[in-house]
């Protein structure tokens, strides 16, 4: 028999890293055939993540142009992986979570008759453009899936609601998890000076016995009105005593712009280059809450038992709302400034969020997600 081969597409960063344990899992594996193939979506931070991992994709689109849109995107990366599946023709092509190449790898298997994996399925917030485009996104790939790896019983509910057969489903936790306990057990070799976007760098040093509140910020839904209010959020949660805030800048010009234009002139406002993974690991552990509009760092900073305060109207990670860890406070500046100073001044309140079990997962998804896979394909669980 041959060996299945397995296609896991990857275009960001965040994709790479909750891919990461599933493809070093399967590779273990010696009856499987694993290749990645590397969109290319977001360039400079999907290389960091990979390398990370020490994954060398066999594969790579290099989509990217730009001042691209989401047309032209979707565009060249259905025409690059419909090449790619016809030449490699593998057994089964996975894709994670929301991004345009996670649905272009699904919509393209699909077109190509070759069954589809979808990590991190059943995510919903039942608003078509929030957020914009992943929510549209995450629904058209949960009606083409084959194999759905929900993160939450809460996920597989969504699914279930939306007519996908409860054999389909698998809960399996959330691979992040996996990812960000491999990358604190290893040592750490990052150094300890982060490059700045204005003035000088930022040396580790300098936020030991500091309040550090760790910021990022990038949803497309907040490029207008809604980085300029956190910014405008900042310039008041800068004042309180012992604060330094650090901020990696997204790429995306419509979030540096704001940023620098805003914050740039602030000493205890560290504008940095985006990290690489094993740094903003080691800087969410360090920090004393997170502000965040990523998915990703929702589902992250509670295993750190970090406070996180949402900067979205609505999200796709309730789990995280209910137990306690977070709060959804949008992107008001007046709000954001309130719940800051509240966690400031509140240790029971802070602590609270703090010690909640992290409802995304134990760090064992991925080695659910291969013996499903292996099931599948070897009619055995191992």
């Amino acid at each position: 028999m041959l060996k299945p081969k397995v296609l896991v597409v990857v275009g960001t960063r965040p994709e790479a890293i909750k891919l990461a344990p599933v493809i070093l899992r399967l590779r273990q594996d010696s009856r499987f055939t694993v290749e990645i193939c590397a969109t290319g979506q977001h360039r400079e931070l999907l290389d960091q993540a990979l390398d990370h991992f020490e994954l060398i994709p066999e594969h790579d689109l290099s989509v990217m142009t730009d001042d691209q849109t989401l047309a032209s995107l979707t565009a060249r990366t259905i025409d690059g992986l419909a090449e790619l599946l016809r030449r490699t023709t593998p057994q089964l092509v996975v894709v994670q979570g929301d991004t345009t190449s996670a649905m272009a790898g699904a919509l393209t298997g699909f077109y190509e008759h070759i069954p589809v994996a979808h990590v991190e399925a059943g995510l919903r917030t039942s608003d078509k453009y929030s957020p914009f485009p992943e929510e549209i996104n995450r629904r058209l790939i949960a009606s083409i899936a084959d194999i759905n790896f929900a993160p939450t019983v809460g996920s597989r509910a969504n699914l279930l609601r939306e007519g996908i057969p409860a054999e389909l489903i698998h809960v399996t936790g959330n691979t992040a998890i996996d990812a960000l306990q491999w990358t604190i057990a290893r040592p750490y070799d990052g150094g300890v000076s982060f490059r700045a976007v204005t003035g000088e760098n930022l040396e580790y040093d300098q936020l030991l016995g500091t309040r550090v509140i760790l910021v990022t910020a990038h949803r497309r839904e907040n490029h207008e009105r809604g980085i300029d209010d956190i910014c405008t959020a900042l310039t008041k949660v800068a004042r309180l005593p012992g604060a330094q805030i650090v901020f990696p800048v997204h790429y995306n010009p419509n979030v540096r712009r704001v940023a620098i234009a805003r914050l740039g002139g602030i000493s205890n406002v560290h504008l940095l280059e985006p990290l690489d993974y094993p740094s903003f690991s080691r800087m969410l552990n360090l920090s004393f809450l997170v502000l965040t509009d990523s998915g990703g760092v929702q589902e992250e900073a509670p295993s750190l038992g970090k406070p996180v305060l949402v900067l979205r109207d609505t999200t796709e990670r309730p789990e995280g709302i209910t137990a306690g860890n977070a709060l959804l406070i949008g992107t008001n500046h007046r709000a954001i400034e309130e719940e800051v100073k509240r966690l400031w001044t509140d240790d029971a309140r802070r602590l609270r969020m703090a010690r909640v079990a992290n409802p995304y997962g134990d760090g064992r998804a991925a080695e659910r997600i291969h013996n499903v896979l292996a099931g599948r394909f070897f009619s055995t669980q191992v």
